[in-house]
């Protein structure tokens, strides 16, 4: 198969634990986290920030709201209307064709579990590789003894009663700011983790020194795509996250039945490290990926076919 060939040459770093750990992020130390572009675009702003609070047309009323936004979240912090969690894990894994599987210590002989990833199939132009994340693993045969993450951080906890109080007075503008904040402060949260992680968790860039831009820009090494996105589009690999993570009881944020996260202000991911990791998007996939996926994962092709109805190159329903 055109599968990625990544440089091992570089080794891989050990994390300086293996297994799971909770923390309570300080609100406070998100604000810096925070990227703010993605809010003006929740209110149909669209240009770029902080140039957007200048801007001829719309500078005055994205100034407005961003000062509203600036008040409270310094209220949410004060008064401490939100909390932050997170929970993260670090395992020996490797990848095994095109799938990724986790131990339980370096021994490596004992399963913990298995992320069963999907590849790109269409024709991509100069022989460029198609991709799957499981070529950011060093595969098992290589003997190389690497790892990989797991996180699910939340900046929800509390949110409910405040949006709550906020309908109670038909104020929707504050409640609409607060769901859109709690928003940014997951996303930052996870911003956060992901720099703590990179930097001393796993500290394979402890030399890291980046600014919020670079950050926003994802001037860093390694990547931490969530299930459900474009590089792992099945949401139904959320369960493995949080049955390896025990994210509900550590955390306490849920899965609902269609795999979406509660509270809503969540993120969850895969955390990979090496230096040619990206960011790519699976796309369509073939009747023959489908079925090796559904064979890996043990269910059945109509549940794959349902669930990532939207990467399907050709009709299922005309099987």
């Amino acid at each position: 198969s055109n599968r990625a060939v990544p440089d091992w040459k570089e080794a891989a770093v050990a994390p300086s634990f293996i297994g799971t750990r909770v923390f309570d992020i300080p609100l406070e130390e998100l604000v810096d986290f925070i990227d703010w572009m993605p809010f003006f675009n929740a209110w149909e702003f669209h240009g770029k920030f902080p140039a957007i609070l200048e801007d001829d047309i719309v500078g005055e009323a994205a100034s407005n709201l961003y000062r509203d936004a600036r008040a409270m979240l310094d209220r949410i912090i004060d008064e401490k209307w939100l909390q932050s969690k997170a929970v993260v894990g670090l395992f020996p894994a490797n990848a095994v064709e095109d799938d990724i599987v986790l131990f339980a210590d370096e021994a490596r002989s004992e399963e913990l579990a298995t992320l069963h990833q999907l590849r790109q199939q269409r024709q991509l132009p100069n022989g460029q590789p198609n991709l799957c994340l499981a070529d950011f693993v060093a595969p098992r045969q290589s003997g190389i003894a690497d790892h990989i993450g797991a996180f699910a951080v939340t900046a929800g906890i509390g949110i409910e009663k405040h949006v709550a109080e906020f309908e109670g007075k038909h104020d929707d503008y504050n409640a609409i700011l607060l769901k859109a904040l709690a928003d940014r402060l997951a996303e930052a949260s996870a911003e956060y983790m992901h720099a703590k992680v990179r930097k001393e968790l796993w500290g394979y860039a402890s030399d890291e020194s980046l600014n919020n831009d670079a950050l926003i820009a994802e001037g860093y090494r390694g990547i931490r795509p969530a299930p459900g996105y474009p590089a792992c589009p099945d949401h139904m690999e959320k369960t493995t996250l949080w049955n390896l993570l025990d994210v509900e009881k550590n955390v306490g944020i849920e899965l609902t039945d269609s795999f979406a996260m509660y509270p809503a202000a969540s993120v969850s991911g895969w955390y990979l490290a090496h230096p040619e990791a990206k960011y790519f998007q699976v796309g369509k996939i073939g009747r023959d990926q489908a079925e090796d996926y559904a064979r890996r994962k043990g269910i059945s092709l109509a549940t794959v076919e349902r669930w990532l109805a939207s990467n399907l190159g050709y009709d299922a329903a005309a099987a």
